[in-house]
C-alpha cells in the first residue's frame, strides 16, 4: 500500500530506474551489525520486550532488498494499457465470486465502516490478486537493511519499529511476517505502522491476521479508508462523454466544480442523460486527454489517491470497482489516443522545469503539478488546454516558443 508503488500483481506495470551512483555514498554493508546493535538498544528504550529483539539476531544485510530499492521504478503503461490488463474479464468474475463467498463479511464491513464490498475488492484484486501475490521476502531483514541504508533510513527504521510491535502483540510470528523488498505485509500490502494502527480481528479468532485471514484483512482496509475519509454511501468514480468545447483548463482531480458546472457544459452519463445539476462536488478525469476515457471523480476518489499517488493506478482500481458494483464496460473516447513514451513525457517535463515551472519529480510520472504546467502552456500555445501531452506540446516546447 505504498505510494510509489504496490506490491503484487501491479508490479507488472514498472520499467527500471537504477541509479548506481546513490550507493556510492552509502554505508559499507560491513558496518551492519554494528548498526543493528544500537538499533536493538534504541527500540529497547522504546519499550519492545528482549523476547521481541531477539528476532533480530543474526539478522544479516539483504544486497537483494537494496537491489530492488534501487531498481524501483514508476508506472510505464497508460490508463487504457493498464485498466484493460488488471481489469479483465477473469478478474471481473472472480471479484464477483468473492463478493457473493463473502457476501455477509461485506455487509458487517459496510455497516462498522461505510466501505462498499466492490471498493475492497478492487483494491485487494490490485494489490495482491486476492492475496495470491503477497512476496515472499523476510520483512524483518528487509526492513533493516532499508534502516541501514541511506536513502530514507528514518523512513524504514519507523516501519522496523513497528514491525517488532506487530510482533510483540502477537499479530504475526518473525517467520510470518514475509512480503515484498520494502516491508509490506498481507493481502493488502499495508506497512507495519499500517498494519499496527488499523489491523483488526474482524473473524474474532483474537489475531489480527492479515496474511491468511480474508475478513480481517478486508476489515482492515476497511478501516483504514474510513480513518483517511472515506464518506460512506457516497459515489466515487462515473464514467460520462464530454463534448468537444469544454473549459478543459477546469478537467484535473484536484479541480472540484459542483455537478451542476458539468452539466451546463454539456458532461452526459454513457447513455447520453445528463448529469445532474446539483452541488455535488466533482473533478472531471480525463487520464488520456479529451479524446479518451471520460470520468467524474467525487470527493471519495480523493481517498484512492491517499491509497497510492498514482493517477493511472487510483483510477483503475476505482474503476474496477464501479465494474463490480455493477458499472458499465469501459467507455475508450471519441477518438484515437495519442500516448507518448516515457522519455518523450520526462523531456517534456525537462523542458517545463526549465521554464521555471514547478514540475516534481522528472521521471515521466504525471502529477498534478506536471499537469498544471502542461496546461499553461497549452493555454499559451492555443491549444485545449486537458493537462495531457502530446507530440504537438513536445515540439512547441523543444522549439522555444
Amino acid at each position: 500500500m505504498r505510494n510509489f508503488v504496490c506490491a503484487g500483481v501491479s508490479a507488472a506495470i514498472l520499467i527500471a530506474a537504477a541509479s548506481p551512483a546513490i550507493a556510492q555514498g552509502c554505508p559499507s554493508p560491513a558496518g551492519f551489525p554494528r548498526w543493528l546493535q544500537g538499533f536493538k538498544q534504541e527500540a529497547a528504550a522504546q519499550g519492545i520486550s528482549p523476547q521481541t529483539l531477539s528476532a533480530l539476531d543474526g539478522l544479516t544485510y539483504d544486497p537483494a532488498t537494496i537491489a530492488k530499492d534501487r531498481a524501483q521504478g514508476v508506472f510505464a503503461q497508460t490508463f487504457l494499457q493498464f485498466s484493460g490488463r488488471m481489469v479483465s474479464g477473469n478478474r471481473i468474475q472472480t471479484g464477483g465470486a468473492l463478493l457473493k463467498k463473502y457476501a455477509n463479511v461485506f455487509k458487517q464491513i459496510e455497516q462498522q465502516y461505510g466501505v462498499p464490498g466492490p471498493v475492497l475488492v478492487a483494491f485487494w484484486g490490485l494489490e495482491t490478486d486476492f492475496g495470491k501475490v503477497m512476496g515472499n521476502l523476510e520483512t524483518l531483514r528487509s526492513l533493516a537493511t532499508l534502516s541501514f541504508d541511506c536513502r530514507r533510513p528514518d523512513e524504514f527504521r519507523e516501519q522496523l519499529i513497528y514491525a517488532l510491535k506487530v510482533i510483540e502483540r502477537g499479530d504475526l510470528s518473525p517467520p510470518e511476517m514475509r512480503g515484498p523488498a520494502h516491508g509490506e505485509v498481507g493481502q493488502f500490502q499495508f506497512q507495519p505502522k499500517n498494519y499496527y494502527q488499523y489491523a483488526v480481528d474482524f473473524d474474532g479468532d483474537g489475531k489480527r491476521d492479515l496474511i491468511r485471514s480474508a475478513p480481517d484483512s478486508l476489515a482492515s482496509a476497511a478501516n483504514y479508508l474510513q480513518s483517511i475519509g472515506w464518506e460512506p454511501g457516497q459515489p466515487w468514480l462515473q464514467q460520462v462523454r464530454v463534448p468537444d468545447d469544454l473549459p478543459w483548463d477546469q478537467a484535473d482531480v484536484t479541480i472540484k466544480k459542483p455537478r451542476s458546472f458539468w452539466a451546463q457544459h454539456g458532461v452526459t452519463d454513457l447513455n447520453g442523460k445528463p448529469v445532474p445539476a446539483d452541488n455535488l462536488p466533482a473533478g472531471l478525469v480525463l487520464p488520456m486527454g479529451r479524446y479518451g476515457p471520460a470520468f467524474l471523480a467525487y470527493p471519495n476518489f480523493d481517498i484512492y489517491l491517499e491509497w497510492n499517488k498514482s493517477l493511472v493506478y487510483t483510477t483503475t482500481a476505482a474503476y474496477y470497482a464501479t465494474r463490480l458494483a455493477g458499472g458499465p464496460a469501459l467507455n475508450k473516447g471519441s477518438g484515437p489516443v495519442e500516448a507518448l513514451g516515457l522519455a518523450e513525457t520526462k523531456l517534456i517535463q525537462q523542458l517545463l522545469a526549465k521554464r521555471g515551472f514547478e514540475v516534481g519529480k522528472i521521471d515521466g510520472v504525471l502529477g498534478a503539478a506536471s499537469r498544471d504546467a502542461i496546461r499553461s502552456m497549452q493555454v499559451k500555445y492555443g491549444m485545449p488546454a486537458d493537462g495531457y501531452p502530446t507530440a504537438e506540446l513536445l515540439m512547441r516546447l523543444r522549439g522555444g516558443q
